[in-house]
């Protein structure tokens, strides 16, 4: 439950820069597993980064979007435009340096049984949740990204 209402907290920080921009100089690391099945990025990021993977949310996004299940948003890999659709439950970390603030989650590999009880609630409770819209196919010649470590930020 604690987890959940956790992962609720990002939802909602990112559902407010979604709404408002970003305020000041607070900047957002998410860390997410790329093993899901359920997290849709450009199959280079995913060669790329097999298991984990982290974005930094701060001048170039672009398309944020939140729902209750799912973080859509467009960066900018190696000067070019990338869609990720990464569901809240693939999270692993989230910090906001500006203020020191950091989150770190349960890693899951994606498989059904280890997904929360609220992902197999009959349909009517998820009723109004829109369906994820599949990632764009990227070009085979572009280069991968820079995923940035969290250590800097962790409490020694």
């Amino acid at each position: 439950m604690v987890e959940m209402a956790l992962r609720d907290v990002v939802r909602r920080s990112l559902a407010l820069v979604a709404e408002r921009g970003l305020p000041g100089a607070h900047h957002f690391y998410i860390t997410f597993r790329t093993d899901r099945p359920d997290v849709l990025i450009p199959t280079r990021l995913r060669q790329q980064y097999p298991k984990e993977m982290t974005i930094v949310v701060q001048h170039q996004f672009w398309g944020l979007e939140v729902d209750r299940d799912t973080l859509r948003i467009t960066l900018s890999f190696n000067n070019q435009q990338e869609r990720l659709v990464i569901p809240f439950t693939a999270l692993t970390a989230f910090a906001d340096p500006s203020c020191k603030f950091g989150l770190q989650f349960e890693a899951r590999s994606g498989a059904a049984s280890e997904l929360p009880a609220e992902r197999n609630l009959p349909a009517p409770a998820r009723a109004g949740v829109p369906a994820a819209a599949p990632a764009p196919a990227a070009p085979a010649d572009a280069k991968g990204a820079e995923v940035v470590t969290l250590d800097a930020f962790r409490k020694k």
